[in-house]
């Protein structure tokens, strides 16, 4: 079994996708749009207007896949509960991608020294999606 995260970005999607592909080098695998799809959506479950939204993307971020969608586009952007870990290789890529999150976001908890790492902190992007940035003990 395997566990990958799907977030919904209530009609930034493609915002989002481009912020993570510059903030972290994220690669694109898939997209599909509202209106690419092989089937029509059941009546009343898109509104008007969200034909050109993204039905589906999923991206590669270091090994991870991370999956994506505008939802139902209902305005409601809401990330809570949750943070998507990120493990960087070095201090410097750790100091890199945490600037990147933080730009038009909000640190939570600077970088800095913790007793189970030699670089952690904490930083909502500007989506609002929590992320906990750090470097392993084992990467020193």
């Amino acid at each position: 079994m395997k566990i990958d995260p799907y977030l919904f970005f209530n009609g930034r999607c493609e915002e989002a996708i481009e912020f993570y592909r510059l903030a972290l080098g994220a690669k694109l695998e898939f997209m599909m749009r509202n209106s690419e799809s092989p089937e029509p959506p059941p009546p009343g479950m898109l509104p008007p207007g969200s034909e050109h939204k993204i039905m589906h993307a999923s991206l590669h971020i270091g090994g991870a896949l991370v999956m994506m969608s505008d939802g139902m586009c209902d305005g409601n952007l809401a990330f809570k509960g949750f943070s998507l870990s990120l493990d960087c290789p070095d201090a410097d890529a750790a100091r890199e991608a945490f600037a990147a999150l933080a730009d038009g976001g909000r640190v939570k908890m600077p970088l800095a020294k913790t007793f189970w790492a030699p670089l952690f902190g904490m930083v909502e992007d500007r989506f609002g999606v929590g992320w906990m940035v750090g470097v392993s003990d084992d990467a020193r």
